[in-house]
This record gives structure tokens, sequence and C-alpha cells, in this order.
């Protein structure tokens, strides 16, 4: 029975099982630390960059970091990391994989922090003209983005891109869908979702667009290098 489970563990290509190791670790860490005064998500989230607490380092962090308030951010994240990071890191090797979910994830954050600009400009300037700086900072500093669904949304570009005729079964719907078809509508309901700002969304979505196009566009250029496996759809 322990070889079982040992024989599992070790099928998981080492990039894909260290990255669920490693959110699951932060995510177990922001609800333990802030008992000590310590708050991750507070620290290690992507702020807006005119806001004090940014730092260029958070665009990597950010995607370190899931909600603490509960389990379900951080396990549908890194169940989708293992259900098809696994099969991208097997078929482009472990540090090309890991350039792949880096990038997507460092491109959705900058996505994420342009979609703030355009959305909060016009707000910020009116605020420091009525109330000064430092009650525009104060609000700024608590908009906040965590999450590894940037990277995550690049992992799905990737498996459509590259599997595009794979069957895919989601939950409660009973008829597998082709790869190719579920990115697409994916990516159609994310652009959806973020120009609609629909009220009591906060969902980055426009940071998972984000992901998609930078995967895209790295796809495109190993393609040009002639490097990669799959085909488009």
């Amino acid at each position: 029975m322990f070889q079982n489970k040992q024989g599992f563990f070790s099928s998981i290509p080492p990039v894909t099982k260290n990255l669920i190791i490693i959110n699951f670790l932060f995510w177990l860490a922001t609800i333990v630390l802030p008992k000590a005064g310590i708050d991750l998500v507070q620290y290690l989230g992507l702020h807006y960059f005119q806001a004090k607490s940014f730092n260029a380092i958070q665009l990597v962090t950010y995607m370190f970091m899931h909600d603490p308030g509960s389990i379900g951010h951080v396990f549908f994240n890194m169940f989708s990391v293992f259900m098809f990071g696994r099969t991208l890191e097997m078929v482009w090797g472990s540090k090309r994989f890991l350039i792949y979910y880096m990038i997507t994830g460092i491109g959705a954050g900058l996505v994420q922090e342009v979609t703030w600009y355009f959305m909060l400009r016009d707000q910020i300037a009116h605020l420091t003209m009525v109330q000064g700086w430092e009650t525009t900072q104060f609000l700024l500093n608590n908009i906040i983005t965590i999450g590894a669904s940037g990277a995550v949304f690049g992992i799905l570009l990737a498996f459509g891109m590259l599997f595009p005729n794979s069957q895919i079964f989601l939950m409660f719907i009973p008829i597998p869908i082709k790869a190719k078809y579920f990115v697409i509508f994916y990516g159609v309901l994310e652009l959806f979702l973020g120009v609609g700002n629909f009220s009591g969304d906060n969902v980055a979505h426009f940071a998972h667009l984000g992901g998609m196009l930078f995967g895209f566009f790295i796809i495109k250029y190993w393609r040009k290098k002639g490097f990669g496996n799959g085909s488009y759809f």
C-alpha cells in the first residue's frame, strides 16, 4: 500500500509537484503567521504600483498567495496544475515548464496592474484632490490581488494548443469537451466577466486573460524557434 502511494507521488514531475507543495505551504502560512502579527497577504500579495506597499517582487510572490479564508481557492488552482501542468512538464521538460509558468504568472500580474490603472486613475485623481494623498494611499494599500490563477490559465491555454482534441470531462457535465473548445469558452467567459465588471465580482478576470495572452505569445515564439510539440487549434 505504501509503495503504491510512493509510486503515485514519484510519477508527478518535480516542478509540478514542488509548485503544489509550495503553494499549500504558503497557504498554511497565511493562516498561521497572522497569529504572530505577520500578514503574508499584505506583504506578498500584488499591490497597485502607486501604493506605498507595492514592491516589484510582488509580481512573483502574489502567485503563491491564496485566500486564507477558504481552501477552495488554492485547491482548485493546484488541482489544475496537477491535471494539466504535469502533462506539459513531461512534454516540455521541467526547466521550460517552470519558465512558462513564471512568465505567464508575472504577465498576468502586469496585465492586472494595467487594468487597475485604467480603472482607478480618475478615482485616484479625484480622491487625492478632495481628501489628500495620504487618504488615497490608505485605500490603495488595501487593493491586493493574490493567487496562481494567471499562471493556471496560461497552463490551460498551453494544453489546449498542444492537445486541442483531447477530451476533458467537467464536474456535473457528463459530456466530454475538446480541450480547444474548453479554452476558447473560458477565454470568452473571462473577457465577458472582465468587461462587464459586475457588482460584487472580486475576481481578476483580466489577469486570467493576461496569463493566457502571455502563454500564447510564448508558445508562438518557441514554435518560431523550432521548439514545441502538438498543434494549434
